[in-house]
């Protein structure tokens, strides 16, 4: 494993969970009846916090968007998954709960579930597939799901609705990545001629914008501990798949490593369960700083 891709991934990791938190802080008070709106983000960027949790998540994308074309999507994403842990270490700082065996297992299986998936995977790089037919496929199957659990949480937006929309989000953002990754790859090729000319940049901007408002929503009706541990377990399945199924990613395949990748994802999947549910996260607006101008009084 490279170096330079193990620190550009953390570092993202790091960023992108402190801006979780900063974020989620601010849009549990905004108004419910901006709920999927692009409203929503026009009354958050009023609130300064908001602005820095944004500017983080910027950051942390820019630096995974370094990692991803530095290195294998099926490398980079489980290594994003440690976002979760930056976010429970300012949750905590906020909350002053102490991590005790809930988190301290929560984090044993996240980092150990990351380790044996990357170990028993070996993840490397191959050719890009060149069938369009398989693009389309996967990422329409990622955005078509993506549409029927944003629908569904319109339905009950406050009982499950806060975890199917960070879900959605999570698959979005998966294939974000993997567009960015094509992204680079074409700029590397062709430079601004050539990467304005495809469409996949675009579709970075499609991903992004509307995974934002997800998790805008998500944290709006929701503490983070409902919709975090979806968004961070979502983003990195969809990633891989994007990554084995269409950007030539390649991974072991004997039955011994496939065994061990499977329990790597379910353990990276469980560690962040159990850390999403940790109490340090932030259950209600009254665990979190008050602003100074309530949203709600926009």
């Amino acid at each position: 494993m490279s170096v330079l891709v193990l620190l550009l991934a953390v570092g993202a990791a790091c960023c992108l969970g402190f801006g979780f938190v900063l974020q989620q802080n601010v849009a549990q008070r905004a108004p419910l009846n901006d709920f999927l709106s692009p409203r929503l983000l026009l009354d958050l960027m009023r609130v300064p916090r908001w602005l820095g949790g944004l500017g983080l998540m910027v950051a942390g994308m820019v630096l995974g968007a370094i990692a991803l074309g530095k290195g294998e999507i099926s490398l980079v994403e489980p290594l994003l998954a440690t976002n979760l842990l930056f976010a429970l270490a300012l949750s905590r700082r906020q909350t002053r709960q102490p991590l005790g065996r809930q988190g301290w297992g929560g984090l044993l299986l996240l980092a150990g579930g990351v380790s044996a998936f990357i170990m028993a995977g070996e993840p490397r790089g191959g050719s890009v597939v060149g069938d369009p037919l398989r693009h389309w496929l996967i990422i329409g199957a990622m955005v078509g799901a993506a549409l029927v659990l944003t629908a569904y949480a319109k339905r009950s937006r406050l009982s499950w609705g806060p975890v199917l929309l960070a879900t959605a989000a999570g698959l979005l953002y998966g294939v974000q990545d993997a567009l960015t990754r094509v992204s680079g790859t074409l700029f590397a090729e062709g430079g601004f001629a050539e990467l304005f000319t495809g469409w996949q940049p675009y579709g970075v901007l499609a991903c992004g914008v509307t995974g934002l408002i997800l998790v805008q929503s998500a944290f709006e009706t929701a503490p983070l501990r409902m919709s975090l541990p979806a968004l961070t377990a979502a983003e990195p399945l969809a990633g891989i798949l994007c990554g084995v199924g269409f950007l030539g990613d390649r991974l072991r395949t004997d039955t011994g490593a496939l065994a061990w990748e499977a329990a790597g994802l379910a353990a990276v999947v469980a560690g962040i369960v159990l850390l999403g549910l940790h109490p340090a996260m932030p259950c209600g607006p009254g665990e979190a700083e008050p602003e100074p101008r309530d949203l709600q009084r926009r």
